[in-house]
């Protein structure tokens, strides 16, 4: 069949580059595995299984990276599949299409792809988690003004914001990980949507390209993409949180904050201004990160509304926004690391920021409770009177302030001397008595690392012990096709 130059331009050339940098090394382990159950299972002769294996061999994929499309053949499918008849000849070759179509081989191709670039996301995590952990155990005694609505609202310090962080990321981990499992299923065998009649053995393809079990029903085999949806979803979210920490990051490197600064390697200087010290590399990593989120986006308005079948939509125009997709939020994961572990916090600076604005005088209301017995309501008043009083009258007393406010809210007198007032209005000691669970007084952050560094411990192993598996897949199939 001759293809219209312009539909060979606008689509072929552009499926057909995407296909062989990014689908070939899935493909070539699909016509492979196929190629062993077919033999196992006495569908083709041990004479051309032996010769097509060797066909198979013959084909050196960094040459097939380099061909340039010229409309001959439809896809790197077929491509590929001349290859292997010009190795073995054209009805040997034909063998290895067998109990299987396209269809099937794509699903299974993708998947492949997808659950790599899955593994890739969870290990950046891992690492980005790796960082955060120990600038968090270098600060947890660190005191800055945390904010709600943008206003400083109490104090906190480095760690228990840092934390907050890494949790997240626990999360995403985990929903990465479910997302791994749910992708981690072979459509191999589900041929064009009804499976076959051939004696196959799908459970031993399953084994030889590293997939945790078939997947069930032929037809959703090629027709569901919800996989791929759940796993785009978890990137996002991932994303997204990555995204709202970056903004505080850069806010915190600008000179009125000042209370963060990166490494030289990591900031660009002004091609005018030689004082600038501009953070691009989060700048960067921020706008990595966004372009994914609108990838991720694009990917399921692509897969909405279309047909529940096989369909192009979600084939060969769609996968490579995939990639693209999970390439980039691993890169913006990895490059907020790369940032973070040579950054220096200025602690001097978010301490003093710490003790400003009254941020402390919560626990004025809540020592009021606690001991002298007033109601909170009652202690958020005086509280909030002491501090209009104060900002009008910088020079006076404390104390007498405070004994002022409470005759006035509760008709009574209650009195606090200077030393126990700025004792409780100490950032520090704001801090100290927030033992809460999650909260941040240093022991209690202390003990938040302590779990977090034993569940960063299991998704390393999680990383590790699922690339153990894919690689050693690929080695029994090795040995599987050597033994035809």
């Amino acid at each position: 069949m001759k293809f219209a130059p312009e539909y060979v331009r606008l689509v072929l050339n552009e499926n057909f580059e995407d296909a062989k940098s990014q689908f070939l090394s899935p493909l070539m382990a699909i016509h492979r595995a196929h190629l062993v159950m077919l033999a196992e299972q006495g569908i083709v002769s041990p004479g051309e299984a032996r010769a097509i294996r060797d066909a198979l061999n013959g084909i050196d994929p960094a040459q097939v990276r380099c061909v340039q499309y010229d409309g001959t053949y439809e896809d790197l499918f077929f491509y590929v599949e001349r290859l292997i008849a010009a190795g073995c000849g054209e009805d040997t070759a034909g063998r290895l299409h067998t109990a299987r179509s396209r269809n099937d081989i794509d699903m299974t191709m993708y998947r492949m792809q997808q659950r790599r670039m899955i593994l890739a996301l969870v290990d950046g995590t891992t690492r980005l988690r790796r960082v955060l952990l120990d600038l968090a155990a270098q600060h947890r005694e660190d005191v800055f003004p945390a904010h709600t609505h943008t206003q400083p609202a109490q104090p906190s310090t480095i760690a228990h914001y840092l934390m907050a962080v890494v949790e997240e990321l626990e999360r995403h981990a985990v929903r990465l990980q479910a997302a791994y499992a749910s992708t981690n299923r072979n459509p191999l065998g589900a041929c064009a949507i009804t499976g076959t009649g051939f004696p196959i053995d799908r459970a031993r393809t399953t084994a030889l390209l590293g997939f945790d079990a078939p997947t069930g029903n032929t037809y959703g085999s090629i027709a569901t993409v919800d996989y791929l949806l759940e796993s785009v979803s978890a990137a996002t979210g991932m994303l997204t949180g990555l995204g709202r920490v970056v903004q505080d990051l850069l806010l915190w490197c600008t000179s009125e904050f000042g209370y963060l600064r990166l490494a030289d390697g990591f900031v660009q200087c002004s091609s005018i201004m030689p004082q600038k010290r501009n953070p691009v590399a989060l700048e960067h990593a921020r706008a990595i990160a966004s372009r994914a989120v609108g990838q991720a986006s694009a990917i399921v308005l692509t897969v909405h509304n279309t047909p529940f079948g096989d369909i192009v939509d979600t084939e060969d125009d769609l996968q490579p926004l995939v990639c693209a997709m999970f390439r980039d939020a691993a890169r913006a994961v990895r490059l907020v690391s790369a940032a973070l572990e040579g950054a220096e916090f200025n602690t001097a600076r978010m301490a003093e920021r710490a003790a400003q604005g009254w941020i402390t005088v919560t626990e004025l209301a809540d020592t009021l409770v606690r001991d002298y017995g007033v109601p909170f309501k009652a202690g958020h008043a005086i509280a909030s009177q002491l501090v209009a009083g104060s900002r009008q009258d910088t020079a006076g007393s404390l104390s007498e302030a405070l004994t002022a406010a409470s005759e006035r809210v509760l008709g009574r007198a209650v009195t606090i001397d200077e030393v126990t007032l700025a004792r409780i209005l100490s950032p520090r000691y704001f801090v100290e008595v927030r033992t809460t669970p999650g909260g941040p007084a240093p022991s209690e952050t202390a003990r938040a690392i302590e779990e977090s560094e034993k569940r960063l411990t299991c998704d390393y192993a999680w990383v590790s012990e699922t690339t153990g598996r894919l690689d050693s897949a690929e080695e029994s199939l090795d040995a599987a096709l050597t033994a035809l």
